[in-house]
């Protein structure tokens, strides 16, 4: 058979996508309905001072964006309950069959995985949405309400993903202003120096990091955890379906895995939907793997998501080909007086705010053993508090979430580490005395 190239291979993608071919494979059942415990979830989280305290935060963060345009879209997906899912709008049996077909044919899914996952790849790519097939279907919770990771992974309680897109925030904005002071001011003569006071070193560098970047990007890298890790009557989560690739053949076509949380990729394909620029929607599309050294990863997840989006990557600028037919990032800026991926595979176009906020989305490395400890510590003490872990539905949803949501698991662990079991015990006896649990 013919090798499709580049232009040809996106355009049948797109006609499977948005022509609605309706006799491919077998009918898709009804979508299943929104999590059962959604919310409860959104109460508990709702009285947590932790979770309103981040939530204002991230108001604030939003206040700031100088791109109005940018500044809706984000204080929608993350501030109002009943946001429209955009790039769900108006689907059917059909257009989900084309999509999965298209992400089939691109060879972003493995089939085995898809086999393994409960209700298959269309559950694990199409989570339930409120007023599913409508053209303003809904969040089937609030942002405030999800949590940050799959049950037992970093920040998985009511209000996680809040608290886990504060930390990346503030983040990535530490790491700009460093990189502004460090590397973006000069002394006598022109030449660098770093800049003495911390406030000037954003203020006047002459190196550009794009700001509202700095602000959107955290916000919307995991905004379809709201969507992917919903919430079950006994509290715990919903799981989650990886794609974006199928494990084996990835890079190009040789060896490679660019398999990911299918969070990450619903959501840049939500920022496509509202036509975000883009340089943000690569940025954002960075949050799970740096493109130095790894670029096919995510251009694969840019594919992935466009296919969900209905839009062509290449068009919209998301992706360019190069000259041997392979799709890949463009040179977007001034990157594109020198075409430094022109020779070869190796060399990516990548501005700085690509990497810096890969690095920002690392807090995992403390987070995930925090939930590990945390976890056990609460275990241990639940007897003194009336809740026996193996009431599995009592312990989730009147115990376990609501403490988490109030004090987080990475305060726990490093209170219990400087403290030892009394300093977690006279948390969980505030929230005693409080009625919370």
């Amino acid at each position: 058979m013919k090798k499709l190239g580049v232009k040809s291979g996106v355009a049948l993608a797109l006609v499977v996508v948005l022509g609605g071919a309706a006799s491919l494979g077998a009918p898709v059942a009804d979508e299943p309905a929104p999590g059962a415990g959604n919310a409860a979830a959104a109460e508990a989280a709702s009285a947590s001072a932790l979770v309103s305290s981040a939530r204002k935060l991230i108001s604030s963060r939003i206040a700031k964006l100088s791109d109005p345009t940018l500044a809706a879209s984000v204080r929608d997906l993350v501030e109002n309950p009943s946001a429209c899912v955009r790039h769900r709008a108006n689907q059917t049996v059909a257009s989900k069959q084309a999509a999965v077909a298209a992400l089939g044919a691109a060879g972003l899914y493995s089939l085995a995985d898809a086999a393994g996952f409960p209700g298959g790849v269309f559950a694990g790519v199409f989570p339930p949405v409120v007023g599913a097939g409508s053209s303003c279907p809904k969040l089937p919770q609030p942002f405030h309400a999800a949590p940050g990771g799959g049950l037992g992974g970093h920040h998985s309680y009511p209000g996680g993903l809040v608290i886990h897109e504060i930390v990346n925030e503030f983040m990535y904005a530490g790491m700009a202003s460093s990189y502004r002071r460090v590397y973006g001011h000069t002394g006598p003569g022109g030449l660098p120096v770093v800049a003495p006071g911390d406030r000037d070193g954003d203020e006047k560098a002459d190196v550009a990091i794009d700001q509202d970047i700095v602000v959107a990007a955290p916000l919307l890298h995991d905004w379809a955890k709201t969507l992917v890790f919903q919430w079950n009557a006994d509290g715990t989560e919903f799981t989650e379906f990886n794609f974006g690739g199928n494990g084996a053949t990835d890079n190009y076509g040789g060896p490679g895995d660019s398999r990911t949380g299918a969070h990450h990729i619903i959501g840049v394909a939500e920022s496509m939907a509202r036509g975000l620029a883009p340089k943000l929607v690569i940025t954002q599309a960075c949050a799970h793997g740096s493109p130095i050294g790894g670029e096919y990863r995510v251009v694969n997840w840019l594919r992935a998501a466009a296919i969900l989006a209905g839009v062509d990557p290449v068009a919209k600028g998301y992706l360019r080909p190069d000259k041997a037919g392979r799709l890949r990032l463009p040179a977007l800026n001034k990157l594109a007086d020198f075409d430094l991926g022109a020779p070869g595979p190796t060399e990516v176009n990548a501005p700085v705010e690509y990497q810096l906020h890969n690095l920002s989305d690392g807090d995992f490395t403390q987070s995930v053993p925090a939930m590990v400890v945390a976890q056990k510590l609460l275990s241990k003490l639940a007897p003194e508090y009336g809740y026996d872990p193996a009431d599995a539905a009592r312990y989730n949803t009147k115990y376990r979430n609501r403490a988490l949501a109030q004090l987080s698991a990475e305060r726990l662990y490093m209170l219990y580490a400087s403290g030892g079991l009394d300093a977690v015990r006279s948390q969980l006896a505030k929230l005693r005395a409080q009625k919370i649990i």
